[in-house]
């Protein structure tokens, strides 16, 4: 069961036909979303409480007066022949996971591979998110390596992030079938995992600053395949 806080999230899952098992919320939220509060009652189970249990039953500081239960369901279908497709090892922050996400999605990515880390599904990480995790077709593995044998074997190129890469990233053709391999916030990719990928790429930045952080380095690399490809 995931937790989903507040009213943009709730939008997302009823979106997408994802129905909540369970709606809390405040009378102040239902006065002002009327409509929303209308596609849910006599379909699943809500629940008005006070502003102050809502508070204790938040992750947020400052809730804005609505959660739910959503049920685990299967997400969205893996794509048959990808183009584009997103690998994550071990990332740990979850709003680093979360922003990752969101940006894969606005950038176009097909599926996310995810190898131990944080878990997409978290308030955290949904919130950070603005719930990409639920639109994207998401796969958690215990060990990568097959994962990027499984691509080759299908045609796409896997490409490493790293901080002294082959070339800089603008220097690829991403407009390829192409896996992106990013690594951990402390350690980086896994030395195994990295040496199975076809191409590492870096970054350029002043050698001031010894690495970026890991969401705004994919931010950059996801949306250079975008502007590739336009």
């Amino acid at each position: 069961m995931a937790l989903l806080e507040g009213s943009h999230l709730l939008e997302e899952a009823l979106a997408l036909g994802r129905l909540p098992s369970l709606v809390v919320h405040t009378e102040h939220w239902a006065m002002r979303h009327s409509r929303q509060l209308a596609q849910l009652v006599g379909r699943c189970p809500c629940q008005p409480v006070s502003a102050a249990v809502l508070e204790v039953m938040a992750t947020t500081v400052s809730p804005d007066g609505v959660l739910c239960t959503l049920p685990l369901e299967a997400g969205p279908p893996w794509p048959s022949a990808p183009g584009f497709l997103l690998a994550l090892d071990r990332i740990q922050d979850p709003g680093n996971l979360g922003t990752l996400l969101r940006t894969a999605l606005a950038a176009g990515v097909e599926g996310v591979h995810q190898g131990a880390g944080a878990d997409p599904l978290q308030p955290k990480v949904m919130r950070s998110s603005a719930g990409a995790g639920l639109h994207l077709p998401l796969r958690r593995h215990g060990d990568l390596l097959p994962v990027l044998h499984a691509a080759q074997a299908g045609g796409m190129q896997c490409v490493a992030a790293v901080v002294h890469g082959d070339r800089s990233y603008w220097e690829l053709d991403w407009t390829i079938p192409t896996l992106l391999l990013l690594g951990n916030e402390g350690c980086g990719i896994a030395r195994g995992l990295s040496a199975a990928c076809d191409r590492h790429v870096t970054v350029p930045h002043r050698p001031t600053v010894e690495s970026l952080n890991v969401a705004v380095a994919g931010a950059l690399l996801l949306f250079e395949r975008l502007r590739q490809s336009r």
